[in-house]
């Protein structure tokens, strides 16, 4: 019997291609302010230290609502192998700003499920607290902090500690000081700067002489802003030159996506800018590259939600399958990059 490690890990995304899959068309309406959110990357099987597992396939589907996916796996040698499996979530830090967290009184914040042919798993869960690199966990226990910085009641457990205490904390790096007036007169508070690192894992053993499924389901962080800064043109291009580039990469947008932005913001009376809010969801594609071989068979199907929604995301040979779902399929595939998917709404006619 041998022992390994993988992991389901929580990070970015991109598909392995190099060719756009820019997508489908929508009606221009009036714009809005842009207002952001950030959204957490979440993703795929990591399989570390492993050269006698393949995967056979990977049947994947995302959209804002639900991300989905489905492992077959053969255990190449002539005994069982038992594994450690993990899903690290992603990390949490409230110092980057605000966060899109589908469920922020859970410390399964994403509902993940897993099911290992056809059968749901027990998992165990680790947290972590970080700060400046050190696992600072056992500080907070001590002084009963809750590890999960966004849930409720925590700034007040830590403005309820004694004054050395918080001190101690300050130059741990595990809070900062926030002074502020919001109509109540000075207020003075400790912030949470921690990081929360949490991972659900089991033992899995993978049987000789048969295949194994492994399933996956979760609720996609979505980040999101009121307007959208693809196709936007400004005075001052310099400002946001830079972060459109990285759109662009990003998303693979091409000349078309943009046309179809062009033409939807000619459109409109106003002139605001473009008619547009947009959605990014993120997953981890690349560790697919960490188990013996290539997979075998990659199938990933991307729901843009409506029909008037566009979709632009990196993948080769996508084919539009409905109004609202396109699909790309590979044989022998190496994922080298992670993916991202921009999904522009139209804004709603008033």
């Amino acid at each position: 019997m041998r022992t390994s490690v993988f992991r389901f890990h929580a990070s970015r995304i991109a598909l392995s291609a190099a060719l756009a899959a820019t997508l489908a068309l929508g009606p221009a309406l009036p714009a809005r302010a842009n207002d952001t959110t950030a959204h957490l990357d979440a993703g795929g099987l990591i399989f570390v230290q492993n050269d006698v597992v393949e995967m056979k396939s990977e049947d994947l589907f995302i959209s804002t609502e639900e991300v989905r996916v489905r492992y077959v796996f053969r255990n190449t040698t002539k005994e069982d192998q038992k594994l450690l499996v993990a899903f690290p979530m992603p990390d949490i830090a409230l110092s980057e700003g605000d966060l899109s967290i589908p469920d922020n009184a859970s410390d399964n914040f994403l509902d993940f499920k897993t099911t290992v042919d056809g059968k749901p798993v027990t998992t165990e869960l680790e947290q972590k607290a970080i700060a400046l690199t050190l696992d600072r966990t056992e500080v907070l226990r001590k002084l009963n902090i809750p590890l999960a910085p966004y849930k409720e009641g925590v700034v007040k457990a830590l403005d309820a500690l004694p004054a050395d205490k918080g001190k101690e904390l300050v130059a741990m790096g595990l809070v900062s000081i926030d002074e502020f007036d919001a109509g109540k007169g000075w207020e003075r508070h400790y912030a949470p700067r921690w990081t929360l690192r949490s991972t659900y894992y089991w033992t899995q053993t993978f049987p000789t002489g048969r295949d194994i499924v492994v399933e996956h389901r979760y609720k996609p962080s979505v980040g999101g802003s009121a307007g959208t800064l693809v196709g936007y043109k400004s005075p001052d291009m310099s400002m946001i030159e830079n972060e459109q580039r990285q759109m662009a990469q990003t998303y693979c947008i091409d000349k078309t996506f943009l046309s179809a932005v062009d033409r939807a913001t000619k459109a409109q009376k106003d002139g605001s800018g473009p008619p547009f809010s947009d959605l990014r969801v993120h997953y981890i594609l690349k560790t697919g590259a960490n188990w013996s071989g290539p997979i075998g068979d990659f199938k990933l199907t991307v729901d843009k939600g409506k029909p008037e929604n566009l979709v632009s995301f990196c993948g080769k040979d996508v084919k539009k399958i409905s109004p609202t779902q396109f699909q790309m399929t590979a044989k022998d595939f190496w994922p080298t990059q992670d993916l991202g998917i921009l999904i522009l709404l139209p804004h709603p006619k008033l």
